[in-house]
């Protein structure tokens, strides 16, 4: 073996290894997203469970929540590894619908429990169908404006979708836990509330003046730090659901 050989086999090891590991996490863990569905359904009080479905076939859970006539309808995404019911999710689905909102919370494409955050882009372009369909229903149920709350990897897979839908038919967007903010092949247009923690992640925090360059040229749009606040709210729920109330009802009522 020659020495510029024997230098090129660490570097095809390496590529290979980086490949294989993408390709396991090319593909969404159906049976776990099954699991959940399993687990969650039958303790659904507020809303209804309904299976939306993909242009595969391919369905997948939603919870749909309202309390009399809605005002406007609002599309709930969480973040990762999670369902549509867990934890401020739950929170936000069942006191908006209180509030006079139409909420579709969605169950957003999983990968394995270990999985970590840089696995889940190759799973982007589904969660961005998922998040049209889910929009479509809110739209057949007679809601003239809408708006998206996501949370997280929630708020991610929202900024892929915004970015990669010619006509999102999204009116407004309350991004919580967003890490970064990308403006893709369709430029961010309607107005965004981010939302994030005192004591937030540390991507969130590093990355805070770089989205207020890109939501400062977006009109209505605000950034809002809440005190002692984490990445999940623990014990801030009011606090969180009090911001983002505000925010929809000055940009969809």
């Amino acid at each position: 073996m020659t020495k510029s050989s024997r230098s090129a086999a660490p570097l095809f090891l390496c590529c290979a290894a980086l490949l294989a590991s993408q390709l396991v996490f090319a593909q969404a863990d159906y049976a776990r997203e099954q699991r959940w569905a399993e687990e969650i359904t039958p303790a659904i009080v507020v809303g209804d469970a309904v299976q939306l479905e993909l242009k595969s076939g391919r369905k997948f859970l939603a919870i749909y929540a309202t309390g009399g006539k809605p005002v406007a309808g609002v599309v709930v995404v969480h973040g990762l590894g999670v369902h549509p019911d867990w934890g401020l999710i739950g929170t936000l689905r069942t006191r908006l619908a209180e509030q006079g909102y139409a909420t579709l919370a969605v169950q957003m494409p999983l990968l394995a429990a270990d999985a970590l955050g840089e696995h889940y882009p190759p799973l982007f372009p589904e969660a961005a169908e998922r998040l049209a369909v889910a929009v479509a229903f809110l739209r057949g149920k007679g809601m003239k404006r809408l708006a998206i709350v996501s949370h997280s990897m929630g708020s991610r897979m929202t900024n892929y979708f915004l970015n990669h839908t010619p006509d999102p038919r999204v009116d407004a967007w309350v991004a919580i836990g967003l890490s970064q903010v990308v403006n893709g092949p369709q430029p961010l247009k309607l107005p965004v509330l981010d939302l994030y923690g005192e004591m937030d992640n540390a991507a969130v925090l590093g990355n805070v003046e770089k989205r207020a360059a890109v939501f400062r040229a977006l009109r209505g749009s605000g950034q809002v730090e809440v005190a002692g606040a984490d990445h999940f709210f623990a014990g801030k729920e009011d606090e969180l659901l009090r911001q983002v109330k505000r925010f929809l009802d000055n940009r969809l009522r």
